[in-house]
């Protein structure tokens, strides 16, 4: 019991509290009207300018109700627990007004916007003003038990409500979490994919800067070239994951922009073969296709030795498609080999959209990626 005392205590207010429109000031500018009317023209009313006055502070305090919760409930309560006092000391029977009762929107704004500390101390107060005003009214058991019970409901639906915007935020958060995570894979795909292509170029360029200049020239610039976008979408995806709302950035690459990983002048040299059923492809999948692709081109060029050719076939089988990446280095196996993050993330891929993925050695020589997976995505 204590630890739920104190983790109410330490309840923070929930975020995004709406402001009060324009539409609720017009509310409460009709509300104030109706006080003073029947402030003026309910028959047989002690005190009716206290009264009056009284009620109308606490429907002003509907201003107040969502951004400071607390406060709006000390003047509401505390001018029906004036009113209580009032009845009490000068034995005038019942007093205030039946549009008084909007103080109970009060009740339920304080739970459902408060922080944990001014929900302990709203309630404590009301708490005292209700048996204050019971006591001055004489009320019997009947009466109390259904007085508390109403303002309890008030109370339950004001938590319900609150607990539901909680889950609705968490999940938010959480699906937020995810996007996060597949960005930070396309990251580590991107980089991985654009540093080997650098290096690459860089041994290259310091074969030939000897005896060929111009040679050594172009391949500079295309180490310029692949560094320059690496770093620009190394920055959008960092932007977006530093953000909490959302940013507006680049589409996924897909199966239309497997040609961008084919290069002849390079080694090793990559080839890419799409059939012409491949088409009409849901958007995770042709993301897939083309990241599992490119994964598989880096690891080539990093580990297959002696490779002079990558050879990327995507096509369909049934409902099915098959994405084989093959080379024809020379793979050492080790006895204990340990899963990179890239290969972890290839069959993670897979594995989210319905599929498989294997990676090993070839028969006769090379490594080959073999990936498949339901066109139209998980079922």
């Amino acid at each position: 019991m204590t630890t739920v005392r104190r983790s109410l205590w330490a309840e923070p207010r929930p975020p995004d509290v709406p402001p009060v429109g324009r539409l609720d000031r017009v509310l409460i500018v009709g509300l104030e009207a109706a006080v003073l009317l029947e402030g003026f023209i309910r028959p047989g009313l002690a005190w009716r300018p206290l009264v009056t006055v009284l009620a109308a502070a606490a429907v002003a305090a509907l201003l107040w109700r969502r951004t400071r919760p607390l406060l709006a409930v000390l003047v509401g309560f505390g001018a029906a627990g004036v009113l209580a006092l009032v009845e009490m000391t000068a034995h005038t029977g019942e007093l205030g007004l039946y549009s008084m009762m909007v103080v109970l929107i009060l009740l339920y704004e304080l739970v459902r916007w408060g922080s944990g500390r001014e929900i302990v101390v709203g309630l404590s107060f009301v708490a005292a003003v209700v048996v204050l005003g019971m006591f001055a009214a004489s009320a019997g058991g009947a009466e109390v038990l259904g007085g508390t019970a109403f303002l309890l409901l008030f109370v339950a639906l004001a938590a319900v409500f609150r607990y539901r915007a909680a889950l609705w935020q968490r999940g938010q958060i959480e699906i937020r979490n995810q996007e996060r995570l597949a960005l930070a894979r396309e990251l580590h795909d991107t980089v991985a994919h654009h540093v080997s292509a650098i290096a690459v170029q860089a041994q290259a360029g310091r074969v030939v800067a000897d005896s060929q200049p111009q040679q050594a020239a172009r391949v500079l610039a295309v180490i310029e070239a692949e560094a320059s976008r690496t770093l620009a979408e190394m920055r959008s995806m960092v932007r977006v994951l530093r953000e909490d709302e959302g940013a507006a950035y680049a589409p996924h690459r897909g199966v239309a922009d497997l040609s961008a990983l084919a290069h002849a002048d390079t080694a090793p040299a990559v080839e890419v073969c799409v059939a012409d059923s491949v088409a009409h492809l849901t958007p995770p999948v042709d993301a897939a296709i083309y990241r599992l692709a490119q994964e598989a081109v880096t690891n080539a060029r990093r580990h297959a030795r002696g490779a002079t050719r990558v050879d990327i076939d995507v096509r369909r089988e049934g409902a099915l498609i098959r994405l084989r990446i093959c080379d024809d280095g020379h793979t050492v196996q080790a006895p204990s080999p340990k899963r990179g993050f890239g290969l972890t993330g290839m069959a993670e891929r897979a594995q989210i959209l319905g599929g498989t993925l294997t990676a090993g050695p070839a028969s006769d020589g090379g490594w080959v990626v073999d990936a498949a997976f339901p066109a139209r995505g998980p079922a």
